[in-house]
């Protein structure tokens, strides 16, 4: 017999809760319940503040992976479901899962993928509307690769004229690259502030035109030198 297909969220009430501060969680993947969660101290990355450290700005312009935006949207929430050391249990269930393929099929979700020989070695994905971007998750197959998949995010928003990057909660790699905690009522601000003229930022577009500049030369130097500029 085959599994039963999970209830999806429709789109519409997923996009209200990320525009009013909430987003969905579960307790386990074959969890059919979910829960709402508002933080009462939200995380976020200052788009001008992002932390480029040596190291990270070398491996960048190595292309050492090859970067894309919805290149496997799919396979980068599936990789970042399935159980780590330490956290067996994951809140991505297979009803988030499938309500956010929905969503990156109505063009409010997107991925960024780190690729090495043809396989997918890390990314990261998340929600889109107007001027915000809020990051769900991210995983790693091989060293660093998450945290280049972070870097190409930020560099990319600064391009599409994005204003928040929402990260949710404070973890010590987020803070490492620059990531602050704010106040309930001081996020809402800025959410409303990164909403107000409706003005739809978009990601693929602008790694589609950062490509393009880069031609035959190094799509990585491009990224670490924008993200150098501020840094």
């Amino acid at each position: 017999m085959h599994a039963p297909v999970p209830h999806v969220l429709p789109v519409e009430m997923l996009l209200l809760a990320y525009r009013s501060g909430v987003f969905p969680m579960a307790d386990g993947r074959e969890d059919e319940e979910l829960f709402w969660v508002e933080p009462n101290e939200r995380a976020m990355i200052p788009l001008e503040d992002f932390h480029l450290s040596r190291s990270l700005a070398k491996l960048v312009r190595q292309d050492r992976f090859s970067v894309t935006v919805n290149g496997d949207f799919a396979g980068v929430i599936r990789a970042c479901a399935e159980p780590r050391p330490g956290h067996p249990e994951t809140w991505i269930s297979r009803r988030i899962e499938q309500s956010y393929l929905a969503l990156h099929e109505a063009g409010h979700a997107h991925s960024i993928e780190c690729w090495a020989d043809g396989e997918l070695a890390g990314g990261l994905y998340g929600v889109a509307f107007d001027r915000v971007f809020c990051g769900e998750s991210m995983f790693s197959h091989a060293r660093d690769a998450s945290k280049v998949a972070l870097a190409w995010l930020v560099a990319l928003m600064r391009r599409a004229g994005f204003r928040l990057l929402d990260c949710q909660f404070l973890t010590e790699h987020l803070a490492s690259l620059g990531a602050v905690t704010l106040t309930r009522h001081d996020y809402l601000d800025l959410l409303s502030s990164a909403s107000a003229d409706r003005f739809q930022a978009d990601l693929p577009a602008a790694h589609a035109a950062l490509m393009r500049e880069a031609g035959h030369s190094s799509p990585g130097k491009l990224i670490a030198q924008s993200l150098s500029q501020t840094s």
